[in-house]
């Protein structure tokens, strides 16, 4: 018989299960509210967006950001076998989940945008352009315009990182939390910086942090099961 998972890690886990699901109820509250385009006409008008090719959310929130996301995928990636900071605290299986969380998290959303018929704001006839406004779950429709802007693929280069989180709760839960706090943090500021352009509805950035969580706690799931299986340590539901 294999030793049964702990009590605190069980309850860790359903917690998370249960933010994941309050947050997803805010999200369809928010769809069902149609709150996106009334926000978008705050920072645009029929002449667009003022702030589009601003330096600030061009080349310092947009380019800067991209670059410094690329960075930190690097180190995560050479941290596998040469870690550095933070990651000298976990095992190398530890800093393998964090590279991988990062990288389905950003392929996913990515995938999900290019596949998507939903426009841009500044596509929308209401805001210079030709197309007119469709909810993002109208599958099957289109709106006149490009599509290809849900969810928000700049936001996952911050929110994909929250997959450290997980990794690090137990070796570091103050480093884990303070990790988390920044991973929303710079996805959520990369977001409003995309809503200031016209690039993004505020919809498209929090789903994308929703995506990026879930996909954070299922590769999290997928290596704790993958450990006990090595080890002969099952979950108390698998025991019979």
């Amino acid at each position: 018989m294999g030793i049964v998972e702990s009590g605190s890690a069980r309850e860790g886990a359903s917690g998370h299960w249960w933010w994941t699901l309050a947050s997803l109820a805010l999200l369809l509250a928010w769809d069902a509210a149609g709150l996106d385009v009334p926000l978008a006409r705050l920072v645009g008008g029929a002449h667009g967006f003022p702030l589009r090719d601003h330096w600030a959310v061009t080349t310092l929130l947009h380019h800067g950001a991209r670059d410094l996301a690329w960075l930190a995928a690097a180190w995560l990636l050479a941290g596998v076998w040469w870690p550095t900071g933070v990651l000298r605290r976990l095992a190398r299986a530890g800093r393998v989940q964090w590279l991988v969380t990062v990288l389905v998290s950003v392929v996913l959303v990515n995938l999900l945008k290019y596949a998507s018929q939903t426009s841009c704001p500044w596509d929308l006839a209401e805001f210079g352009g030709v197309a007119r406004h469709i909810s993002h779950w109208a599958w099957g429709q289109v709106d006149g315009g490009p599509g290809r802007c849900f969810p928000a693929g700049h936001a996952s280069a911050g929110f994909a990182f929250m997959g450290g989180y997980f990794v690090l709760r137990r070796a570091a839960p103050r480093a884990a939390v303070l990790l988390l706090v920044i991973a929303l943090a710079a996805g959520l500021t990369l977001g409003v910086a995309q809503q200031l352009r016209g690039a993004h509805f505020m919809s498209h950035t929090l789903w994308t942090a929703w995506l990026c969580w879930v996909v954070a706690i299922a590769i999290d799931a997928t290596f704790r099961f993958s450990r006990y299986l090595n080890k002969g340590i099952l979950p108390s539901h698998e025991i019979s």
